[in-house]
């Protein structure tokens, strides 16, 4: 993963959960932190550290956030890592059952 070249805040990690339409409760068990410390940081506390930032930064990303740094034509912004389309097709793909295996080809 490169190097996140901002820091993670609340407005932003609020941003990126909804957009990828995950749980505070979701996001937090990834990350190793509290819920309710989640909370508090998206609500504009700074109730974590910077190694939980990071942690809530990689959980947002697994979940499908994409963090677009800043430059000349705009801030730190977040978008979907898939498409709508991608989504669909994903979800699809995961509905259609069968046996677990591994999927080393």
């Amino acid at each position: 993963m490169a190097a996140m070249e901002f820091r993670l805040d609340g407005a932003l990690a609020r941003a990126a959960r909804h957009l990828s339409q995950v749980s505070p409760k979701t996001i937090a068990r990834y990350a190793g932190v509290e819920p309710e410390l989640l909370r508090q940081y998206e609500k504009g506390g700074d109730s974590l550290t910077p190694g939980e930032i990071r942690r809530v930064t990689e959980a947002l990303m697994h979940y499908g956030a994409h963090f677009i740094q800043e430059d000349e034509f705009g801030g730190v912004g977040v978008r979907r890592k898939f498409t709508q389309s991608s989504i669909m097709l994903i979800e699809t793909w995961e509905s259609e059952g069968g046996p677990v295996a591994e999927d080393d080809v």
